[in-house]
């Protein structure tokens, strides 16, 4: 019974969601502006090695690559050659029409819109920090 308590007690007091993502970029002043244009997301916090955007409940911080390494020590940052190892994932109404925004804001779409033989339907589109963004319905 008392293992029982402590489990139920650890599990309640496990985050309920993601708080922050930090997304590390060579170029932050490509980086900041390709945010404000694509996403349409306002600056909430910024200083000289970083750039922070609420991100619906969860807060986007671009970080210099080379402040990263004070971060993750004693974990390397990987280059932006290196390949990707994510995809983040925005569910929307529209896929077709948000792709037509996004190419009118000039985002070149990596793929899609296609329909997933999981059944959604998606649309990918990387940032200049080589962050894959997908939006799906």
């Amino acid at each position: 019974m008392n293992d029982e308590k402590e489990q139920a007690a650890q599990t309640a007091a496990w985050p309920q969601g993601i708080s922050a993502i930090t997304l590390f970029v060579e170029d932050m002043e490509a980086a900041r502006e390709f945010y404000q244009r694509v996403f349409e997301l306002p600056v909430m916090f910024e200083d000289d090695a970083s750039t922070v955007f609420e991100f619906g409940n969860t807060l986007i911080n671009l970080l210099k690559t080379s402040a990263a390494p004070e971060l993750i020590r004693p974990a390397a940052v990987a280059s932006q050659e290196a390949g990707h190892r994510m995809v983040f994932t925005i569910t929307v109404d529209d896929v077709d029409a948000l792709c037509a925004r996004l190419v009118e804001r000039g985002v070149e779409l990596l793929n899609g819109p296609m329909e997933r033989p999981w059944g959604i339907r998606t649309a990918s589109f990387i940032d200049p920090g080589g962050h894959i963004w997908e939006i799906a319905r």
